[in-house]
């Protein structure tokens, strides 16, 4: 573990806490984020140590970059560790082009965004500061990757759709594309120009009269409609 100069605690920045074994890819990161106004790397390791001696950091991390990938760790292992060591992190994945099953691990485990190791550097501080505020994260090649794989293990598990559109209303089949566009509920008010609370009523209404569980089941079923 390498720790940094101990930040003043309440100064408004965003602390991060790398964890990366490729240690080329670790000082660029690290490199590259301190460039970037409001965020402190409180500390980087190749491994998981750092999290096992998380309590001895002098400030606690907002944020932890984790290498999905390690080496000499079970990345999700640490996930859970980190619960316990520094419950108010959001935990970040870092991987080149992740399998679906490593983004459906993650995100079981409680992780809140997902980066590319090969995104931009504007794409790196959109993650970390959106993640830092509160939401959650996937690149748009991991979305597409997932809708398809959830139609596809559906399918293969034997669960029908159903197929009947037409019992949506006009503005309950408006709020489902805008679903599949990814908008959140707040957007889809705005873009409406309803209530968000009027939308949480129309996407419970559109769950049970397609018997989908989620949002996210809902925008695979509208791609899988467009195909």
């Amino acid at each position: 573990m390498k720790p940094n100069a101990p930040p003043d605690k309440g100064n408004g920045k965003t602390h991060i806490l790398l964890i990366e074994d490729n240690i080329l890819l670790q000082e660029g990161i690290e490199a590259m984020l301190l460039k970037q106004e409001g965020f402190v790397v409180v500390a980087r390791a190749d491994d998981g140590e750092v999290v096992r001696n998380a309590k001895k950091l002098a400030i606690p991390p907002d944020i932890v970059l984790l290498d999905v990938g390690l080496e000499k760790e079970d990345s999700i292992a640490l996930m859970e560790l980190l619960r316990d060591e520094v419950p108010t992190a959001r935990v970040i994945a870092m991987d080149v082009l992740p399998e679906y099953t490593d983004v459906v691990d993650f995100v079981r485990a409680g992780g809140r965004g997902f980066i590319l190791k090969n995104a931009t550097a504007a794409e790196w501080v959109a993650t970390i500061r959106a993640v830092a505020a509160g939401q959650t994260v996937l690149p748009p090649i991991l979305t597409e990757s997932l809708f398809n794989q959830i139609i596809e293990d559906a399918i293969k598990a034997g669960k029908t759709f159903q197929q009947n559109g037409s019992q949506l209303t006009q503005r309950e089949v408006q709020v489902v594309q805008l679903i599949a566009e990814g908008m959140s509920n707040k957007e889809i008010a705005t873009e409406l120009h309803i209530a968000t609370y009027t939308v949480k009523s129309h996407v419970h209404n559109i769950l049970e009269k397609l018997t989908l569980n989620s949002r996210l089941q809902i925008a695979a079923f509208m791609r899988k409609e467009e195909r």
